[in-house]
């Protein structure tokens, strides 16, 4: 594909950077560009302006709710996203329950789950990864059996990000013990608030809270909840699987995080001039750019093979293990530009499940590092996609 901008990409350029600048809130703006958390309030209040404007699903198909947009447009606008200091928007339901809904589910689910996607009306959590059930998900061992209308599910998921925030989960669950351990698994859809769901926070290295255990105790969700054919659920958690591997390439991020390196490098002095004057420093610093260009190239030819029919083979599996080493290494450069500045972190009694940070960026940006060393294994472990790889690209 050719990466050069016709004059309508270049009035569509102008069209998004005008509306970013005029409808992003300020506060939201700022607190992206100084590496601040959003949260679930300010992600949804810029999703809502862009799904006003018709922009809240840009890679949904027209009929569902999306833009329609090309290849090159969906690249556009995630640059610009980026130039405008603009939060991501919720992965949860644009990327991975939805794409699932309108590929899998029947006209009743898509006439009123995806619309409650792109209005925020439900914000959604992802119940995979289980206690002895993580790379290796097929092992899962929360159950559901059927009453009546309804599924009784029974278990545990862990890992949960956003799940003291989401008010609804997609969840794997085991709905027949017998043959291949990939079988007998299905995709519900469960509401986070039924009775009998206990989330429990898990605090991470960088003492935030990100994740959860969450517990299912007799828990009950509609028969109609089910996506796709009872027992045949892996088909949906791969396609899924993919969806979010690919999605860890996040180049945006990747490239938000690598300008802001380069702010910090330009105007933090050491040894008598500039941290980006340091040769061995600049030198890592472009090396980490030019791997960031190549799979932003990478992600696009991905694209360009969907839009085309073509579909995607195994590049997830390369997209989400360059992706999140690319971020951990920029989150290590971050770091060492603001050396000691960066050692200030701390949590003080009665300061909850968030920790009390000065308002340096340095301890921000230590935060992020640290919260980064839990990407290479969601998804699906970085070693998995390795053997992903092996076996059905290199053949091995």
């Amino acid at each position: 594909m050719q990466l050069r901008f016709s004059d309508d990409d270049l009035r569509f350029q102008a069209e998004v950077r005008d509306f970013i600048a005029g409808n992003l809130p300020e506060e939201i703006a700022r607190k992206v560009q100084m590496g601040e958390r959003v949260g679930k309030e300010g992600v949804l209040r810029w999703h809502g302006i862009l799904n006003a404007r018709g922009w809240g699903a840009p890679a949904w198909p027209v009929e569902h709710g999306g833009t329609g947009w090309t290849v090159m447009q969906r690249y556009i606008f995630e640059q610009e996203c980026v130039r405008g200091n603009a939060p991501n928007l919720p992965g949860f339901g644009l990327t991975l329950v939805g794409p699932v809904i309108f590929t899998f589910g029947n006209d009743a689910q898509k006439r009123h789950w995806l619309p409650r996607i792109l209005n925020g009306q439900d914000y959604w959590c992802q119940g995979y990864s289980e206690p002895g059930a993580g790379s290796d998900l097929a092992s899962l061992r929360t159950r559901a059996v059927i009453d009546g209308d309804d599924f009784v599910v029974n278990g545990q998921k862990t890992w949960t990000s956003v799940g003291h925030e989401a008010n609804m989960m997609f969840c794997l669950v085991r709905t027949n013990g017998g043959g291949k351990k990939q079988e007998g698994i299905s995709f519900l859809l469960i509401d986070m608030t039924s009775p009998g769901i206990t989330v429990r926070p898990i605090i991470t290295i960088d003492a935030g809270h990100h994740v959860n255990d969450v517990f299912f105790d007799n828990v009950r969700a509609p028969r109609a909840n089910l996506v796709g054919e009872i027992d045949k659920g892996w088909t949906q958690a791969k396609f899924l699987l993919k969806n979010e591997r690919a999605a860890e390439a996040d180049f945006t991020s990747n490239q938000r995080l690598l300008q802001q390196v380069k702010r910090l490098a330009a105007r933090t002095r050491q040894n008598g001039g500039r941290v980006l004057d340091d040769a061995d420093f600049a030198g890592r610093l472009a090396d980490a750019e030019v791997e960031l260009t190549a799979l932003e190239y990478t992600a696009l030819r991905v694209l360009a093979n969907e839009a085309a029919g073509r579909g995607s083979g195994n590049e997830a599996s390369y997209l989400k293990i360059k992706g999140t080493e690319l971020n951990q290494l920029l989150g290590e450069l971050a770091c060492e530009v603001m050396g000691y500045a960066a050692l200030p972190f701390e949590r003080l009694p009665g300061a909850g499940n968030e920790p009390l940070l000065s308002d340096l960026m340095g301890p921000r940006l230590m935060r992020s590092m640290l919260f980064s060393r839990a990407k290479s294994i969601w998804g699906g472990s970085n070693e998995i996609q390795h053997n992903v790889i092996a076996k059905h690209v290199l053949g091995l």
